[in-house]
């Protein structure tokens, strides 16, 4: 009878030891649960905290030499696109714009004379050749009616010079009949009468005599002058083949009056060209603002004499900022543009959304001023850092706090 009571005490104790090992267990099932829920989470994004607020930074810069006359603006003042932030002293270019004016003018006004010239020159030209070609015509006809006059002259004295020889030969024949006459009616053996009709006869063979030779001297002077006419007239046409020759060069003539013409008006373009440098240079004495944002860096200051290329300002737009997140190589095997992103801002504590919008090009090693140079055999295998740009949703930054250069934390949701 007394050892009834053993089992009812061993079934107590294994209830102990049951309830025992089943709070561990359940334990241990949910941290499995859990785990997994968190795996599969974390899984889900990948995060960074090596990532910026990003931006254009537009530096400004003088085009001209100058000198500062007045300063609108300073650091971190607001300021619209097309506001006028630095002015310099017009003085010089405006002197510089009225004289290359000035020149334009006086460039436009031989380019106009010189074309003008043109068709004067051609109309002169061609005048100047047909009147020519007249006169070589008509010097040609007079030199021929001067020939002839000549010819005709010739003649005329070859005659003459016949006459006067027949004559010469009547008066020595009539001379010595009054000498033999003489003799005789001396003698009286021939009457007187006789004598004195051979006298008659030889007074009147001498004056045709002086007659003859008259005529002789007479077609001599006339030779001469259809000499000296035709001479003349060769010379009229030798003066109208030198104006002919002249004249045919009028093709010559035009053509350089024409590129005088095209010299005159590549000046015009020069000068031109000139008055529209000098207006640019008078515009880049005012400075304006290329874009909305806050000044920044500011080093110009009134008095300064500035040189081209000098910056003198920045101006930050806040619209348009960007993420720059530099995330481990071992991270990228899954993200693709366009996938959603989540970022943290440190400065407000706000969250903000976006977009992948692209992976960059190399590490951020392969863009240092000094990349890293493993061909020693030295290499050490470091996990590398690749930026990839996420860009803003619109309407997150509205208010515009975001600044470049604040820390964000971005999540890359991968599924």
């Amino acid at each position: 009878m007394a050892a009834h009571p053993l089992p009812s005490r061993v079934v107590p104790l294994r209830r102990r030891r049951w309830k025992r090992f089943l709070i561990p267990i359940a334990a241990v099932l949910a941290l499995g649960i859990a785990g997994y829920y968190l795996l599969r989470y974390f899984g889900t994004y990948e995060s960074t905290d090596d990532a910026q607020i990003d931006g254009h930074i537009n530096a400004l810069s003088g085009r001209i030499t100058g000198n500062v006359i007045e300063v609108r603006a300073e650091d971190e003042q607001y300021v619209n696109a097309g506001d006028v932030l630095v002015r310099l002293d017009p003085k010089d270019y405006e002197v510089a714009l009225a004289k290359a004016q000035a020149d334009l003018a006086d460039a436009e006004a031989t380019l106009e004379s010189s074309r003008i010239d043109v068709p004067i020159i051609a109309t002169s030209t061609a005048s100047q050749l047909k009147t020519a070609r007249s006169s070589r015509a008509e010097a040609a006809a007079f030199v021929l009616g001067s020939q002839r006059q000549l010819i005709a002259a010739r003649a005329r004295l070859d005659t003459a010079e016949a006459q006067a020889r027949e004559a010469q030969a009547n008066y020595q024949k009539a001379s010595e009949d009054v000498t033999r006459y003489k003799l005789l009616v001396d003698k009286i053996e021939i009457p007187k009468q006789q004598y004195d009709t051979a006298v008659s006869v030889a007074d009147a063979a001498s004056a045709d005599l002086d007659a003859r030779r008259a005529a002789v001297r007479e077609a001599e002077q006339n030779i001469a002058v259809a000499q000296t006419a035709v001479e003349q007239a060769d010379q009229r046409i030798t003066q109208a083949e030198a104006t002919i020759e002249s004249a045919m060069t009028a093709p010559k003539q035009v053509a350089v009056s024409q590129s005088r013409a095209k010299q005159a008006a590549a000046q015009v373009a020069q000068k031109r060209a000139l008055v529209e440098q000098a207006k640019l240079n008078l515009g880049y004495c005012t400075i304006l603002a290329p874009v909305t944002g806050i000044v920044g860096k500011k080093t110009v200051e009134l008095g300064e004499n500035i040189s081209p290329g000098q910056q003198l300002m920045a101006v930050v737009p806040l619209d348009g900022l960007w993420v720059t997140a530099n995330f481990k190589e071992t991270q990228l095997s899954h993200m693709r543009p366009g996938q959603r992103v989540r970022f943290a801002v440190d400065a407000y504590g706000k969250t903000y959304t976006g977009k992948i919008v692209a992976v960059g090009g190399a590490s951020g090693s392969r863009f240092s001023v000094i990349p890293p140079e493993n061909a020693t055999g030295n290499y050490v295998k470091v996990v590398q850092r690749i930026p990839v740009r996420i860009n803003l949703d619109p309407g997150q930054n509205a208010d515009h706090r975001l600044r470049p250069g604040m820390s964000v934390d971005p999540k890359v949701y991968i599924e």
